[in-house]
C-alpha cells in the first residue's frame, strides 16, 4: 500500500496491529507502536484499543504498557473496559478486576457478557462466593444469565466455590448447543471429585451430537485422572485424533502424565513425555516433578528439575519442591546446595497468599503477615485463640491421663 502510495486508515492500522499481536512479532508490534506515536494517530480510540489488545495478548510483562495507554485515553468505550477488565482477569490481578468491575458499573459504561464473563472469573480465583452470587443476581437483571460464556463463567465459578448444585443449574439453564457450558460442567463435576457424573456428561454429550473440542478432552481427562481411571484416560487420549480428528495439545499430555503420576507409574509417565511429537514445555515437566514428590523418587525428581531449571531459571516452585524432597529424606548437602542455586541465580521463594472474603470485601494475607490495617486486633484475637487451644490441649491431657490411671487402678484391684 505504501509503495503504491495509497493511504492507510483507521481501519489498515488496526489490522496491522493485530497481527503483531503473536508473540513472535512482539517488538515489530512495538516498533509499529512508536510509528503510531509518529504519525500522531494514539488518540484514535480503535487504534488504541488495537494496541491494549496487542500488548494483553503479547506476554503477561505487557500488561502495563496496555494499562498505560488505557488511562492515557480521553475517551473509553466498551471494548476498552473490556479489554484491560479481561487482561487483570487472565493475569491473576483479580482484586483489580473488581475494582474496575466496580467503576464500570458506577459509571457509564454498559456491561455486557465480556465483562459479566470476567469478572466472574475473577470471583472463581478468589472464592469469593458472595460476591459472585451477587454478580450472578445483576446477570439476571441484564438478562444476559443465558448466554453461553457467562452461563460458562458462573458454572465454573459454583464449581471452584464448592458449590456443585448451583453451578448445575446454571448449565440446565442454558442452551446447550455448544461446547462451552457442557466443557465447564465437566470440569466442575471433575474438580469436585465426582468424575464418573463427568463420565456421563461426557457421554451425554456424545449422543446429544454436540460438538467436541480440545477442552472437552482436557475437562475428561482430568476426570479420569482425579479418579484413577488409567485406562480409560489413556484410551481418550489415543481417540482423540483416529476417533474424533483432534490433535492432542500439550495441555492433554500434562493431563496424561498427571494420570499415570497419580497411580504411581512414574516410568509410563516418562516414556509418554519422551514418545509426544513435540518438545514438552514447562507445564508437562512441572507435572511429572509433582508425581515424583508424591511417589517420592527424588532420583526422576532431580532429574527433571534440572530440565525445568534451564527452561525456567527463575521459576522458584522448583527450586523450592526440590529441596524439600532432599529434606524429607534427611540429605541436608543435597538440600543446601539447591538453596545456594537459588542465592547464586537470585531466585527468591514467593510467598503464598490466602483471601478471606467478609461483608463484601476480599482480605489478602500471607503467613505473619502485619500490613493490614487492623493487624493489631487480628493479632490479639489470634493470641486469644492461641491461648484457648493450649488450655483444651492441657484439659484433654489431663482426662487422658486420669483414665490411664483408672485404668490401672482396675487392672491392680482385679489381679
Amino acid at each position: 500500500m505504501q509503495t503504491l502510495g495509497l493511504e492507510p486508515d483507521i481501519f489498515s492500522y488496526t489490522s496491522i496491529i493485530s497481527a503483531y499481536s503473536e508473540e513472535v512479532h512482539k517488538n515489530h508490534g512495538r516498533s509499529f507502536h512508536g510509528l503510531v506515536i509518529k504519525w500522531g494517530l494514539e488518540k484514535s480510540g480503535p487504534i488504541s484499543n488495537a494496541l491494549i489488545a496487542m500488548y494483553l495478548k503479547s506476554s503477561n510483562n505487557s500488561l502495563e504498557e496496555a494499562l498505560r495507554i488505557f488511562e492515557s485515553m480521553e475517551f473509553k468505550d466498551r471494548v476498552s473496559w473490556n479489554s484491560i477488565l479481561t487482561g487483570f482477569s487472565q493475569n491473576g490481578l483479580n482484586e483489580d478486576a473488581l475494582r474496575l468491575f466496580a467503576h464500570m458499573r458506577y459509571g457509564e459504561v454498559e456491561v455486557d457478557h465480556y465483562a459479566f464473563s470476567a469478572v466472574l472469573r475473577s470471583c472463581s480465583d478468589l472464592g469469593t462466593l458472595n460476591l459472585g452470587q451477587q454478580i450472578h443476581a445483576l446477570t439476571l437483571r441484564s438478562g444476559l444469565e443465558s448466554n453461553e460464556f457467562v452461563a460458562s463463567s458462573l458454572i465454573s465459578m459454583y464449581s471452584k466455590c464448592g458449590i456443585i448444585e448451583d453451578a448445575r443449574k446454571s448449565f440446565e439453564e442454558t442452551p446447550k448447543d455448544s461446547s462451552i457450558s457442557w466443557n465447564s460442567i465437566i470440569f466442575g463435576y471433575a474438580q469436585n471429585g465426582q468424575g464418573y457424573v463427568a463420565l456421563d456428561l461426557f457421554s451425554q454429550m456424545k449422543k446429544e451430537k454436540v460438538k467436541l473440542d480440545h477442552i472437552t478432552f482436557v475437562a475428561i481427562l482430568t476426570a479420569c485422572s482425579h479418579m484413577g481411571l488409567v485406562e480409560q484416560g489413556c484410551k481418550f487420549l489415543k481417540s482423540m485424533e483416529s476417533e474424533y480428528k483432534i490433535a492432542p495439545r500439550m495441555e492433554h499430555y500434562a493431563c496424561a502424565v498427571d494420570l499415570y503420576g497419580r497411580a504411581g507409574h512414574l516410568d509410563k509417565a516418562k516414556a509418554l513425555i519422551e514418545a509426544m511429537p513435540f518438545e514438552p514445555d514447562p507445564m508437562v515437566w512441572k507435572t511429572l516433578l509433582g508425581a515424583c514428590r508424591a511417589c517420592g523418587n527424588i532420583e526422576l525428581a532431580s532429574q527433571v528439575a534440572g530440565y525445568l531449571l534451564e527452561l525456567e531459571p527463575e521459576e522458584h516452585c522448583t527450586y523450592v519442591l526440590l529441596s524439600d524432597m532432599y529434606g524429607h529424606l534427611k540429605r541436608w548437602d543435597a538440600k543446601a546446595s539447591v538453596k545456594k542455586l537459588m542465592r547464586q541465580r537470585g531466585v527468591r521463594k514467593v510467598p503464598g497468599w490466602s483471601w478471606i472474603e467478609l461483608k463484601n470485601e476480599v482480605h489478602a494475607f500471607k503467613a505473619e503477615d502485619h500490613s493490614h490495617p487492623h493487624c493489631e486486633e487480628i493479632y490479639f484475637v489470634l493470641g486469644i485463640l492461641m491461648e484457648e487451644i493450649k488450655r483444651l490441649d492441657i484439659v484433654a491431657n489431663l482426662k487422658t491421663s486420669l483414665v490411664r490411671e483408672m485404668l490401672v487402678g482396675f487392672e491392680e484391684g482385679g489381679s
